[in-house]
């Protein structure tokens, strides 16, 4: 099953929203056919951040759509969110698990066969990996060859999603390499028509994900 919530994994992003909210383009989104949620708001903090990710869980528990949390285990466990995604730099696999318990979700960043086998052996439910291309949410994160894309999704047998740079425009060079789905930003949250831009991007992606 959560191979299948993977398909189009939508991480927000308030950068683009001008004058609109971040709840309401979720729930574009999520009309629009995400099937995974991540909260990723860094310059949000403490109750306001709280606030937020109360709002966007209840969307997406109405719609059954997995909601986690970017980083902050602690936040995650106090809204018994479905989850936590964190970075090589942040708290390790074994080490989430142990404080959210056996049942929530853990997705960890990999950007090597290395990385990858040693998150799931950890307790990781599913990788994110990239960039796969350029990206300018993450300025840091070079472009990653297909190879080593799909020789981490050969290695493992947890799912793993494609994250960086992805649109709809280049979706389809991923065909072939073995992921479960795409992670997308401004794919969906830079666009005014969420809905439609969610909508366009999973049709896409049950293509590309075909086997």
């Amino acid at each position: 099953m959560l191979r299948d919530d993977l398909l189009l994994y939508a991480v927000t992003d308030r950068t683009w929203l001008g004058e609109d909210t971040l709840e309401h383009r979720v729930a574009q989104a999520l009309e629009g056919g995400v099937t995974f949620l991540q909260l990723r708001e860094k310059h949000l903090t403490g109750e306001e951040l709280r606030r937020e990710a109360r709002a966007i869980q209840a969307l997406c528990a109405a719609r059954g759509v997995p909601f986690v949390i970017n980083d902050d285990v602690d936040l995650a466990l106090e809204l018994d969110a479905d989850g936590v995604h964190v970075g090589q730099e942040d708290m390790e696999a074994g080490q989430v698990r142990a404080k959210l318990g056996p049942d929530k979700l853990i997705g960890v960043s990999a950007h090597t066969v290395e990385e990858a086998l040693l998150a799931q052996s950890r307790g990781a439910d599913y990788l994110g990996v990239g960039a796969v291309f350029p990206t300018g949410t993450k300025q840091d994160a070079g472009a990653m060859t297909f190879d080593t894309l799909r020789a981490i999704c050969d290695a493992v047998t947890i799912p793993v999603v494609a994250i960086g740079g992805i649109s709809g425009d280049n979706v389809d060079r991923l065909r072939g390499s073995g992921i479960a789905g795409a992670a997308v930003v401004s794919a969906i949250f830079a666009r005014p028509d969420a809905r439609q831009a969610a909508a366009d991007l999973r049709k896409k992606l049950e293509e590309v994900t075909a086997p």
